[in-house]
């Protein structure tokens, strides 16, 4: 009944005009997520049971991994991936409302520029997420990390701390990395596809 649903629901919306467009949609709904949910989950579920100092007490290891990942991983990502998918969900939802199907995407020039406009606006999400990521991860998880802890009134200052898993998770880190650039790269396709396509139609006419 819920898969009939969903296909039913897949089905009245509206697809992307291009090729590339539809491909992306692929790519991004379904290696994307199931990379994240799946393979993320492995890698990362329960990196803070096992993130452990020296003196290894709960409270100076909930101290420092809270320092170590001001925001996890998962969340960062999923966060990412929804609000990528915002601008084409909008724009989907009001073509689905006004019936406006594939032909009228590319040969209105108002709605032409509307969806280039909402592919722009992934490609700067897509940039900001990416720049945010090198600032939060880096290209590369260390086995150690120098906790400041300072502020917990330690005669120690700095404590250091091991990161599991840490070869996994630059692989994994590296891994999102280029799902971001195939996805941009994607987009960037999509919009001269796109012009190529509204200029052969405006050239048939």
């Amino acid at each position: 009944m819920s898969l009939n649903y969903i296909k039913n629901f897949y089905e009245g919306c509206v697809k992307p005009p291009t090729v590339i467009g539809q491909f992306h949609t692929l790519f991004f709904g379904s290696v994307r997520m199931f990379f994240l949910g799946v393979l993320g989950f492995a890698v990362y579920g329960n990196e803070a049971l096992h993130f452990s100092c020296d003196p290894d007490k709960r409270e100076i290891n909930l101290f420092c991994y809270n320092q170590f990942r001001p925001i996890t991983p998962q969340v960062f990502w999923a966060l990412q991936l929804v609000i990528v998918l915002l601008p084409g969900a909008i724009f989907h939802l009001y073509a689905a409302c006004k019936s406006i199907n594939q032909e009228c995407i590319l040969q209105k020039p108002m709605y032409t520029v509307i969806y280039i406009l909402s592919v722009l606006l992934r490609i700067s999400l897509e940039v900001a997420a990416f720049w945010l990521q090198i600032h939060l991860f880096g290209f590369q998880v260390n086995p150690v990390y120098l906790c400041d802890a300072e502020s917990l009134g330690k005669k120690i200052n700095v404590l250091k701390c091991m990161v599991p898993e840490h070869f996994e998770k630059t692989i994994f880190l590296i891994a999102m990395y280029t799902f971001t650039v195939i996805t941009m790269v994607l987009c960037v396709a999509e919009i001269f596809e796109i012009i190529f396509r509204r200029s052969c139609f405006l050239f048939k006419q």
